[in-house]
């Protein structure tokens, strides 16, 4: 069975052989959102990750703006 650790709170997470790429899980531990990224070697990662990176960007640039 695939299994892996949590990107937030380490805690390891085995998940069933069905799984795909691209599943979402909640850690049993912290409860954070999860994806299933790769399943060779098994690699998990907050889920919606690219769009919380383009938010990211959004308030940078929205930052940058006040100091002009």
């Amino acid at each position: 069975m695939p299994r892996g650790f949590c990107p937030d709170c380490d805690a390891m997470i085995t998940v069933g052989r069905e799984v795909k790429v691209g599943t979402l899980l909640n850690c049993p531990e912290c409860g954070v959102e999860l994806e299933v990224l790769s399943l060779s070697p098994f690699e998990l990662d907050y889920a919606d990750f690219e769009e919380w990176e383009e938010e990211e960007e959004e308030e940078g640039e929205e930052w940058l703006e006040d100091e002009e």
